[in-house]
């Protein structure tokens, strides 16, 4: 089978929970035999890269701007794809997928996976949001099959197109622990000394939440030798960021590492002492899977996404969104109970162990295209 997968940044992943995904679902279809090209963008994957593995890397140009990055490279991707004769167009994220209409009136099988609905995110204005609403209405009705990762996408699509999807959640690979080395030198961060955030700086990601959490609470004699990590960098939110930075900018221990890849985040996920997501918006977070694979204790928000992703009380814990009050009791009950804190990272690690892998998630999604093809015939 060709496959072309289109929306992502590019891969390898270095960041952004869709590249991931993409990263890790190609290379595992290109291991059973097929043909997959993954579509890029150069300012994210080095121009000079043309496989990952067994994975082909087609560059295509676009502007690196937050409003045009995404739509322009996912627009000359669709037409470049129409001009090569692929099984399959696979499409990821809102936004790129309102580009389907474009190989499918030219008759090509297309599939979809909405990983969020991003037009719920407050970094975008007025237009920004009508066209990835746009976006959402054809991942809905132009795909021959649509793809979305938690079971509250499939809630939302179902209730509002009643258009019934497929889900297929992220693999996880168990992750080995890191002894903190670099960070140790890099940051004088030490196991179990420290709260950890990773992800994008964004609004929808409630950072400034947790800092004023960890603020309030630093008066506290339990807090007093623990330290605030916020790895991650901007996604078109400079301002965010930099609003951050100056809440920040009179405490030593709130670090901002900015992004992290490779041994470093390994480092990072291996010693902290509670991993925190205070999110209002996801749509199922990859990054809190790697935390309880690391056999971290997790504290999030009370979203539908996190409470399909932790047991309250057995794999993690969750404190009401938006709510500074229970963030910071939450925050203080955990830290005054390492012990709970322990044995439920360890729950969670477990649970992380009999999570569907990346090359049984990738014979799922064959099998859609499988069936897409089969019905045609």
């Amino acid at each position: 089978m060709k496959i072309a997968i289109i929306g992502q940044k590019g891969i390898p992943a270095t960041f952004g929970g869709v590249e991931y995904h993409v990263d890790e679902l190609s290379r595992e279809m290109a291991k059973l035999g097929h043909e997959v090209h993954v579509y890029v963008r150069n300012w994210y994957t080095d121009k000079g890269l043309k496989k990952l593995g067994k994975v082909r890397l087609i560059h295509v140009p676009t502007i690196k701007s937050k409003h045009l990055d995404a739509s322009i490279h996912s627009f000359f991707c669709s037409l470049l794809a129409v001009l090569r004769d692929y099984d399959v167009i696979h499409y990821h994220a809102i936004g790129p997928t309102f580009f389907s209409i474009i190989p499918k009136l030219c008759g090509r099988k297309i599939v979809s996976t909405v990983h969020r609905l991003d037009w719920k995110t407050k970094k975008w204005g007025m237009i920004a949001k009508f066209f990835l609403k746009c976006g959402e209405y054809v991942s809905a009705h132009i795909p021959n099959q649509t793809i979305v990762v938690s079971e509250t996408l499939k809630r939302y699509f179902k209730e509002k197109y009643n258009k019934d999807t497929i889900v297929v959640r992220h693999g996880m690979k168990l992750s080995q622990k890191r002894s903190a080395k670099l960070i140790s030198k890099t940051y004088d961060l030490h196991e179990g000394k420290y709260i950890l955030f990773l992800g994008r700086l964004s609004p929808e990601k409630r950072i400034d939440l947790l800092i004023r959490a960890y603020q309030n609470l630093k008066n506290l004699s339990k807090i007093r030798n623990i330290k605030l990590v916020i790895a991650g960098g901007s996604s078109a939110t400079d301002n965010y960021v930099i609003e951050l930075r100056e809440m920040s900018k009179n405490n030593p221990e709130i670090i901002f590492p900015g992004y992290v890849a490779g041994k470093l985040k390994e480092e990072l996920l291996s010693n902290a002492l509670l991993f925190v997501l205070p999110s209002c918006l996801e749509g199922f977070p990859i990054v809190l899977l790697e935390a309880k694979s690391f056999g971290i204790c997790c504290l999030a928000s009370d979203i539908s996404p996190h409470r399909e992703a932790i047991k309250k009380g057995r794999t993690g814990f969750l404190f009401i969104s938006n709510s500074l009050y229970d963030l910071e009791n939450k925050l203080k009950l955990l830290i005054d109970n390492p012990r709970i804190i322990k044995r439920v990272g360890n729950r969670a690690r477990e649970e992380m162990k009999r999570r569907p892998s990346w090359d049984e998630v990738a014979k799922m999604v064959i099998d859609v295209y499988q069936k897409i093809l089969d019905s045609s015939r």
